[in-house]
This record gives structure tokens, sequence and C-alpha cells, in this order.
């Protein structure tokens, strides 16, 4: 069922004002009747199948819309499964995945998570995906045309003048219209918070004790969201890359601010490779044919890819080193022939399921705590502006919180001292999650531990970047179910080599 004919069956159900999560959710999730079994089946065509003897299957599990009236309106919440391939005794229970966003589909990552996992953690846990509400084939949300987010060219997101600050508010109200235009009546369920009550949902249908998972990314804000609500049913965490414990749009903003480190260090390393790349020798030339670029195309867009679509793109790369190479390749084969293929990513951004993660993604932030004022969102762009001009503003994405419909009382309750201790994964130089928001966590949930990759520069840790240190402590976690006794320095791979 689409959104829109969803959202017609649930219309005569929901009251005209919404109300925000309150602990009085507990009792009544106490007091809701426990999910019935799962019946698995084959799974949708967007989820692979896994190299046999393995196999993945799929199920819906029914949920409340509104976990403080679970006898209201409802939602089917899509999830899948592969079992452990250990004998029974080596099985240790489930292990939830989630690969991040908000927005981020985790169904299919079960099984494209699970095969870079440890031979060892796959004999030992059911590998077991899900799509979060409002994602996927999870009752997906959508925001319509989002104040002209997808349209090619997208105006330029970095405003420099007086005009184009008037114009950036007007498009983020604009957003946040269609949002209430679309799913005004779910705004308020889509939370962090509602789905970790989903996620236990999940646990009790599947008659497991504890929840264990693997997060990644916004998978950590999940993460310490579940422990804050289900302290004693939480079991082993690892909590990859972690998103610090703040208002999303602080996080937003320290953020965009990373990425300005990271792109310097990018400059830099592209320079110490000129025969290659060709951009100059040292980091002011590589920066100026890097602002060469976005003139260029903010002038005269090439195809549709302009100046908002070239910030996505090095946004995209800035997070993993790996991607380096060909950033610095697309910047200067459009400095020589003009064309723009080799900075163009190979999915659409208007795609459906892009649309889709781009309004969850906003509803889930916009749900999880109070948005900023209009003022302050501009006081921070200066702020940034003045340490580069040409900052890159694409994760901003909880500025259109400040016109939001629905606005939350409070924030998203985090971590526990009751909870017992996890294992948080960090890379030193992460500009999407940048470490000190492991560090914060981690007074969040004492006891806790930190695996720090030092001398990286990417993304995304554990069962990702091949480092032998970071993959044997976290599976060594995950099966004996001890942290470390002290936080753990692993050996990085440093700058990348150049192909």
């Amino acid at each position: 069922m689409n959104s829109s004919a969803r959202r017609g069956a649930l219309l005569c159900a929901l009251t005209a004002i919404a109300t925000s999560v309150t602990p009085a959710a507990a009792t009544a999730q106490a007091n809701a009747p426990r999910p019935s079994a799962p019946r698995f089946a084959a799974c949708p065509d967007s989820v692979p199948e896994p190299p046999a003897p393995d196999h993945v299957e799929c199920a819906r599990l029914s949920v409340p819309l509104d976990w403080e009236r679970p006898s209201g309106p409802r939602i089917e919440i899509a999830v899948s499964r592969i079992r452990a391939s250990g004998a029974p005794s080596e099985r240790r229970g489930i292990l939830l995945v989630n690969p991040g966003g908000p927005g981020g589909s985790g169904l299919p990552y079960a099984v494209t998570k699970r095969a870079k996992l440890p031979e060892s953690v796959r004999r030992s846990y059911d590998v077991v995906g899900f799509d979060p509400r409002g994602v996927g084939e999870s009752a997906p949300v959508g925001c319509g045309a989002m104040g002209g987010l997808f349209d090619s060219p997208g105006a330029d997101p970095v405003p420099a003048g007086p005009a184009q600050e008037r114009a950036l508010l007007g498009s983020l109200r604009s957003m946040a219209d269609d949002c209430a235009a679309e799913a005004g009546d779910e705004l308020p369920y889509m939370s962090t918070e509602q789905t970790a009550r989903d996620m236990d949902a999940i646990r009790a249908a599947l008659g497991e004790w504890r929840t264990n998972l693997l997060g990644v990314s916004y998978g950590t804000y999940l993460g310490a969201a579940y422990a804050a609500l289900f302290p004693h049913r939480t079991g082993r965490m690892v909590l990859d890359s972690v998103v610090g414990p703040w208002d999303w749009y602080d996080f937003d903003v320290t953020q965009s601010r990373a990425l300005l480190r990271q792109r310097d260090t990018f400059f830099a390393w592209t320079a110490d490779h000129p025969d290659h790349f060709g951009l100059g020798g040292d980091a002011r030339a590589v920066r100026a044919a890097y602002i060469r670029v976005r003139e260029g195309l903010a002038a005269h867009p090439v195809e549709g890819f302009g100046p908002s679509e070239f910030d996505r793109a090095v946004y995209r790369a800035l997070g993993r080193t790996e991607r380096w190479a060909g950033l610095a390749e697309g910047i200067g084969a459009y400095l020589r022939d003009g064309g723009a293929e080799g900075l163009r990513p190979e999915d659409d951004f208007s795609a459906p399921d892009s649309r889709n993660y781009e309004a969850a993604n906003r509803i889930v932030k916009c749900a999880d705590g109070p948005g900023p004022a209009p003022g302050r969102i501009l006081a921070d762009i200066r702020a940034t502006r003045r340490i580069d001009p040409q900052p890159v503003l694409t994760g901003m994405e909880a500025s259109t919180c400040a016109y939001w419909h629905h606005r939350p009382d409070r924030r998203t309750p985090l971590g526990s001292r009751d909870a017992p201790p996890v294992l948080l994964v960090a890379s030193a130089h992460d500009p999407v999650t940048p470490v000190e928001g492991a560090r914060e966590l981690g007074r969040k949930l004492p006891g806790s531990r930190l695996v720090t990759l030092e001398n990286d520069y990417s993304h995304g840790i554990f069962a990702s970047r091949g480092n032998p240190c970071v993959d044997d402590t976290v599976a060594a976690y995950l099966l004996d179910g001890e942290v470390p006794a002290t936080d753990v320095r692993c050996t990085g791979p440093g700058l990348p080599s150049v192909p």
C-alpha cells in the first residue's frame, strides 16, 4: 500500500492534535499484548539472496503507530533474518543490524553486512535486519517536492548574501510544508524513540530475552535510544561510527565543520600526487581548482549538474577515502573538457528510494526534538563561512525543523546508567560522525569502551575497513559479552594510495 492510501486508512483514527512520546509509553508497551511469532517467507526483490547454504527469509510485524496507544492504528515493520550458521551450542541470540540514516533501509543490510562479518559472528547470531518505520517496506513516508530538493540543477545550498539567505529559509519552510502535506498525520510517530520500541517488539516476537545490535552511524543513535528505554533488555551492542548525543541540528553543524577539515586533508593529499591528478603541487592550488569547478557549475550547470549536485558528490566522497581519487579525477576532467560525468553519481537522486530516504531523514530528525530558530541557522552558516567561504552544507538536514509543523517538546533520551557496558567504534578522522561524539556518548553508557582506528579518515569501521585489530576486538566482545578492560587504539591505514 502506498503512503497516500495508508494515510487515508489511518486518518479517521488519528487525533487532530498529535502528542509526543512520553514515559507513559513504557507502561502502554508493557501492557500491550506480546506480538505473535512472525511468519517468515520469501523476501522482496530488494533483498539479495546470500550464497548457499545460507538463506534469507522475511516477515512483517504489526506494531502500533503510536506506542502510547497500543490499541490504536497500526503499521507493519518489514523484518529479514539469516539464521546462525553454527551449531546450536554456539548460538548467542539475534543480532539486529542497522546501516544508518536516518532513512537507510535495513532489510537488505542483513545480507550485505552479514557477508562481511567474521565467521565466528555469523556462526553465533541470527542476523536480523529491518526497515525502520517510514522507510522502504515499513510504512514508507514521502514529502513530495521537498521544497525543490530534487530540482535539477538545484539551488545553490550556500547562501552568500541576504537575498540568498532569505531564499534558503524559504526553501526550508517549503520543505516543512511539503512534508506536512504528504505525511502530516504521521510526523509525530516516526521518531527514533518509536523505532526503538519497534526493535523491542521484534525481540519479543522472536522470543529473545535480550536485544543485541550492530548499529552504524544513525544506528548508534538508535541503539542509544533503545538502551535508554530498555536498559535491562539491552544485550551486546556495537555502536560503530557514533552519532553524538546532541540535538540533530547541533550534530549537523559539528559535521559541517569536520567536513572542512577533511576537505583540507583531501586537498593536501591530492597535491601530493600532482603527476597523477594534475591539479597543482600544493593544497592552495588544488583548492583553487576545486573552486573553479564549483563556480563554473554554478554559472553553467552541465545537464542538470550544478553547485548543489557538486556539493552532494563532494559530501559523499569525503566520507570514504576510497572515493577520493574519483573526486580528484572528476575535478580534473571537468577542467579539461567541461564535462561532469566524472563527478555525477551513478544513482539517481530523484529515484523513489532516494526520495523516501530524504523524506524519512528529515521526518525522523524533526520528530526527535525541538528544531533551531531560523536566525540561528543563518548565524551558524555565517560562522562556518568565516572558517571557509565555500563550505559543504549538504548534511545540514535538520535545518528544516525550524519550520516543522509538529513541534516535539523534548529531546530523545539517549543512554542509561542501568544499561550494560557496550562497545563504541570510531575512526579518528571520520568527518561524518566525528570521534568526539563517541566520547560523549560513552559518558552516557558507563563502563563502555571505545575502539579507535587511529590514522583513519573513513566512515564505517567494523567489518568494513578490513582492520584485524578492530574486527577481532569487536568479534571477541560479541562472542563473550565482555568489553575490553580499557579503551583500544588500533593502527589505521593512513591516507589512501593512488590507484
